[in-house]
């Protein structure tokens, strides 16, 4: 008979099937939307970049930051953020914040982010300038990725400019 080895470091059932389930690439359920919308109006887009809110649990939330720079910061701001929070969140109470470092997954596309009537479409000139441009890449993949990023710079510049108008 085979000595049975003790387990190592108890995890969480939760935290072990997100890692199985990020591997196998499917799709993880959505966020509380409330909790992040409510997060990202509180804290404003440039700290909201940097933190994620992870869950609310016993009146605590949980966010994970990017840096531990960042996590300094915002232990100074914990009186500032509870406030402005808790007035966003509907029949939830938040009594204390408590900050992680960990990965911040991107900010998702808000509905008014996107364009109204679709992609903009590149004038020829534009499209002339960037097949000039990655032609002389010999690397077919670099040279598609840095297509992708001239089209998508170059689209963004002009749905600006009809914006600006």
């Amino acid at each position: 008979m085979r000595k049975r080895t003790r387990p190592g470091k108890l995890q969480r059932l939760g935290d072990v099937l997100e890692k199985v389930l990020k591997k196998q690439a499917v799709p993880l359920p959505s966020r509380d939307q409330e909790l992040i919308t409510a997060w990202r109006k509180a804290v404003g887009q440039q700290v909201a970049a940097q933190t994620f809110p992870d869950r609310l649990r016993r009146e605590t939330l949980y966010v994970r930051v990017s840096t531990s720079v960042w996590m300094h910061q915002l232990q100074f701001m914990k009186q500032d953020i509870l406030p402005r929070i808790n007035a966003l969140l509907n029949h939830r109470e938040v009594k204390s914040l408590h900050f992680t470092l960990g990965e911040i997954p991107p900010i998702p596309a808000s509905p008014g982010d996107a364009p109204a009537d679709g992609p903009v479409r590149l004038k020829a000139r534009d499209r002339k300038m960037i097949e000039e441009s990655t032609a002389r890449l010999r690397d077919p993949e670099l040279r598609e990725i840095f297509r992708r990023v001239m089209v998508k710079e170059i689209s963004r510049r002009r749905l600006k400019e009809s914006q600006d108008r």
